[in-house]
């Protein structure tokens, strides 16, 4: 998250109240679903043991892992706001199903990052079927911080909290509180960790990190963005410094075999507008492609956004909106993380 666009650097407030976080199933804030950017970097993901974890080392170009999740059985779940129960009713055809994730990420660190390989972190837990992202606040490099290590102690800590919860029974929640509860480096981030449970998708967002869940090419579900103003994301910190977990929307989603979850960092969401990543989906469905795949060729798209001073983006359109002159991509870390809901009948 490269925060250089306004003057001041933004990564220290005093202490405020707020509200716990509120599901998707109910009304959101003011009844309102903002309009959503989403978020997420060296990767953390477990492989076939039980007990070795594998850390992404901190690569200078690419990043990119496939691993498959546990199963779960999606319900249907009604929603407030701009989803209606006809874009989630197929959810209840598939209640009997033994559902899991097949994932896939891809990390292209800002190139004058690659040396230290940027500040977004994510990890993918196959057997717990758990997926996260987290994106380290560049302004702290002004006080001689490296936020990179913030957020990959972040996911690490998650990481650890999922593997302490029961099988099946994992809460994004209390997974994001035990780890914020561990922290010891300085810096802040955003947080994002994705569940696939019984009743479907559980999900907790802090700050512009987020999700969007695509269903038959369109987009039923994106995470709304919380800013504090402009470009000035909520975020956690060690101790009480920052934005507490408890300040982060919690989200139940119904899911389906054959939908696709896309979670990334604003480095994905700041550069490209949901149809656009709606339309890689489609393509990389249409032709075989897995999720980790599909997570290159988003990230290769966004990029390409990043760097496009001739063309309107999702921050373009925001910084215009806040009484900025400012056109095109923004460059930033960006990390993809895509995950396929299937019937694990069909694994």
């Amino acid at each position: 998250m490269d925060w250089s666009f306004q003057n001041a650097v933004v990564f220290f407030f005093s202490d405020r109240s707020r509200s716990s976080g509120v599901k998707a199933s109910v009304k959101m804030r003011n009844g309102e679903l903002p309009k959503s950017l989403l978020v997420c970097g060296s990767a953390i993901r477990k492989n076939g043991n039980a007990n070795n974890l594998v850390v992404g080392p901190l690569l200078k170009n690419l990043y990119s892992s496939s691993s498959v999740c546990v199963s779960g059985r999606a319900q249907d779940v009604s929603f407030d706001g701009n989803f209606s129960e006809e874009q989630l009713v197929d959810s209840t055809a598939v209640s009997g199903l033994n559902l899991k994730l097949l994932s896939g990420s891809c990390y292209l660190p800002h190139p004058d990052k690659e040396e230290t390989g940027g500040e977004d972190a994510h990890f993918i837990c196959e057997d717990e079927q758990a997926i996260g992202i987290a994106d380290g606040v560049g302004g702290w490099a002004d006080v001689g911080v490296n936020a990179g290590l913030f957020s990959r102690e972040l996911m690490s800590h998650s990481v650890n909290a999922i593997q302490e919860e029961c099988n099946g029974s994992i809460d994004p929640s209390r997974v994001l509180e035990k780890a914020h509860a561990n922290m010891k480096a300085r810096g802040s981030s955003t947080a994002c960790i994705i569940a696939l449970k019984s009743e479907g998708l559980h999900a907790i967002n802090l700050g512009d990190s987020g999700f969007m869940v695509v269903r038959d090419g369109c987009t039923i579900f994106e995470s709304p963005v919380q800013q504090h103003g402009f470009n000035f994301t909520y975020q956690l910190e060690s101790g009480n410094g920052g934005d507490l977990p408890s300040s982060g929307q919690v989200f139940t989603i119904p899911v389906a075999p054959g939908d696709v979850i896309i979670a990334g960092t604003d480095g994905l969401f700041d550069n490209l507008y949901n149809n656009e990543v709606t339309a890689v989906v489609v393509h990389a469905i249409r032709t075989g492609l897995g999720p980790e795949a599909t997570a290159q060729k988003i990230a290769a798209l966004a990029r390409q956004r990043a760097l496009d001073t001739n063309r309107q983006t999702p921050f373009s359109t925001a910084a215009q909106d806040a009484g900025y002159r400012y056109y095109g991509g923004k460059l930033d870390d960006i990390t993809v993380v895509v995950s396929y809901v299937t019937n694990s009948a069909n694994i």
